[in-house]
């Protein structure tokens, strides 16, 4: 065997080994937000009707992803991706999965809808993962509008403490750049408060909501003991999010002092998205149809 060859198997070896690690450690997704979301399907979602799941966002459907399990499982369901090369990655991941489509779309608050229906998804499905490090509030604050899903979970912008409230706004020539993205956990509380939907806990930076006439007896957090138990207080989150160390001033600030920070930090974005200090939410009726 050459050499070439016995470097390329060596490394290949390396590889799956990798893979192993990370499938005993914690499934398919990042962190343990497998795990958890079994948990909670279990608890919300056990109409068979209801196990269908949407995954925009889904990347190659199978890395760090929060369905591919669910898939597995025999859930219907549908994922969207805006990345090419990542799309044709979903559509061969999802090719013999009975039921589960894969779709290349830029997803966006002005067409989520439009597509979720396009696909038949029911109104009161069973789990939405979102994760799309852009717009994400405003793509939620859409799909809560038309759906009730039993269980969302959504990537937040993990460095932005509560009570501040930031979002990035809408806007489809949109690029992620370096810790510009998504929304704040404050954010999140606010936009539960408006549909009903409550916060059962946050794993490092995904979140997790249901809607609040399911819960029955699953603990509610609010925004600030969430942070703290699913993030700040976590002993490993500088080992895991070793580049948000130029955030870290946040949480030694007071609420109006990080509200100025981040105005500093993102001055190149003036205009480009929303920030401020949270207000107690008070919850109201949410309109679905």
């Amino acid at each position: 065997m050459s050499k070439k060859a016995q470097r390329y198997l060596n490394r290949l070896g390396l590889h799956l080994e990798r893979a192993r690690q990370r499938l005993r450690r914690s499934g398919f997704s990042n962190f343990d937000e497998e795990r958890m979301l079994a948990g909670f399907v279990a608890r919300l979602v056990r109409e068979e009707a209801a196990r269908v799941a949407v995954d925009v966002g889904a990347g190659d459907g199978i890395r760090g992803s929060n369905t591919y399990a669910l898939f597995l499982q025999g859930w219907r369901g549908v994922g969207f991706e805006g990345d090419e090369k990542r799309a044709r990655r979903l559509a061969r991941a999802y090719k013999s999965l009975e039921g589960v489509g894969a779709r290349h779309a830029l997803v966006n608050p002005d067409n989520v809808v439009s597509l979720l229906r396009a696909e038949g998804v029911p109104r009161d499905f069973g789990v939405l993962s979102l994760d799309i490090d852009s717009y994400d509030y405003w793509v939620l604050d859409a799909v809560l509008k038309k759906y009730r899903p039993r269980v969302v979970v959504t990537e937040l912008n993990e460095k932005i403490p509560p009570p501040v409230l930031f979002r990035v706004r809408f806007d489809p020539e949109f690029r992620l750049q370096h810790h510009f993205f998504g929304y704040s956990i404050a954010s999140l509380e606010e936009l539960c408060a408006r549909h009903d939907y409550a916060l059962l806990a946050l794993e490092y930076n995904n979140a997790f909501i249901a809607p609040r006439e399911l819960v029955g007896d699953l603990p509610v957090l609010d925004a600030e003991t969430a942070y703290r138990r699913g993030y700040l207080e976590r002993s490993d989150r500088r080992e895991r999010f070793p580049r948000n160390h130029d955030m870290e001033a946040l949480h030694a600030l007071t609420p109006a002092d990080s509200v100025a920070f981040i105005k500093n930090f993102f001055a190149r974005h003036e205009g480009k998205y929303e920030v401020g200090l949270a207000e107690t939410p008070e919850p109201a009726e949410a309109v679905h149809s």
